[in-house]
């Protein structure tokens, strides 16, 4: 099998920044325990509060409000489980365009889950977090609200503004998942409504293995793991080190490696190519505001699942969605929730860049999608 020489699937995880990982090795060297009250445990101490200073910085958050997690899964699974019970939560309200991580979260539960729709163009329906809180309110019920910042399939920017208008006010609680927006819009998490967020750092260039929540300080009781009172007792475990030294890393020197106007244009550069090799090409969500490194995308009639093994044989690796729901039978839940009929959700594919992206690389792409495309258009008797 041919090893992939062109990486195009940032969205799932980002190449890890050298920075990042001269951070890991430094850590690695050290010896101890971080909790630890001698010189040794105070050394790897002074790497993890650095770390998360860098990643507060970046967060727009106050130190104090960063909890490294095992994962972005394990901080979403700590907001909405333990939030939940923290909160006295009595129903959730969560966008069917979510990760399957918070879907799954909320399912766990075992509390009623009000599903909120996405439109046509992959945005979340704020007039049904509205109807969701009047309903609660008019029963004098508390709900947990959990929407993403920024689709991972689709890009699109969701209107979590306007769900804090909403929320903010109220009794109820906010969750934001961020993974995919973290580092590539102001998070602004200090002065946002949101209660708790959630931040991944392989999604940054950062090691993967390592997330961080961040919590508003009337949200420090939203806890999973008890343990020995690491974290500030809000997740237990001895903390890992060098993948937090790692996250830190990443977090400091991201800003001046990911250049969201270049890497847009580049976005763009793929789509027009795309759309000249394949006129009948779909893109999703694009009606909406979309971040800038991703385009998920169809040629009807051709299955991702023969495009992508036909890139993947010419060196290129994109993928047909979440890195989660890779391999499993059926169409992507996010595209159904979007009204995407299952035999054009069937086609879909991802293409995401991100710090180490050129315009090489996405040359290489085009050259072999107009592969792919015409050898698809020849077998079915169509011009390409």
């Amino acid at each position: 099998m041919t090893r992939s020489a062109i990486y195009l699937d940032h969205n799932a995880s980002a190449p890890l920044l050298p920075q990042a990982r001269a951070a890991m090795v430094a850590a690695l060297d050290l010896s101890g325990n971080p909790s630890s009250v001698h010189g040794h445990g105070r050394a790897l101490r002074n790497v993890i509060e650095t770390a998360r200073g860098q990643v507060a910085k970046l967060a727009e958050a106050e130190r104090g409000q960063v909890v490294f997690t095992g994962s972005a899964t394990e901080a979403i699974t700590q907001a909405i489980i333990g939030g939940a019970k923290a909160f006295g939560v009595d129903a959730l309200a969560v966008s069917a365009g979510e990760h399957m991580a918070v879907l799954k979260a909320a399912e766990a539960t075992g509390l009623p889950v009000t599903t909120v729709g996405l439109d046509g163009d992959g945005s979340i329906r704020v007039e049904d977090i509205a109807a969701a809180v009047a309903k609660a309110d008019g029963a004098g019920l508390r709900l947990l609200v959990c929407v993403h910042l920024v689709n991972n399939e689709t890009g699109v920017i969701q209107p979590v503004d306007r769900v804090e208008m909403l929320v903010g006010p109220t009794p109820h609680h906010l969750f934001v998942d961020a993974v995919q927006g973290f580092g590539k819009l102001a998070l602004e998490f200090s002065s946002r409504a949101s209660d708790m967020m959630a931040v991944s750092a392989h999604k940054i260039g950062g090691p993967a293995g390592v997330g961080a929540l961040l919590l508003k300080g009337h949200a420090d009781a939203a806890r999973l793991i008890p343990g020995g009172g690491q974290e500030q007792g809000r997740r237990g475990g001895t903390e890992s080190a060098a993948a937090i030294a790692g996250f830190g890393a990443a977090a400091e020197v991201l800003p001046g490696q990911f250049y969201e106007a270049n890497v847009s244009e580049l976005i763009r550069t793929a789509e027009e190519g795309m759309r000249a090799m394949a006129p009948d090409l779909v893109v999703f969500g694009e009606k909406s505001d979309r971040i800038g490194n991703v385009s998920n995308f169809a040629v009807p009639g051709l299955k991702n699942s023969v495009a992508m093994m036909g890139l993947d044989l010419l060196g290129l690796s994109v993928s047909s969605g979440s890195a989660c729901s890779s391999g499993k039978v059926g169409p992507s839940h996010v595209l159904a929730a979007m009204g995407v009929k299952p035999e054009l959700a069937e086609c879909a594919m991802r293409l995401s860049l991100g710090w180490s992206s050129t315009a090489d690389d996405v040359e290489g792409f085009l050259k072999g999608f107009g592969e792919v495309v015409g050898r698809h258009r020849s077998r079915h008797g169509r011009a390409a």
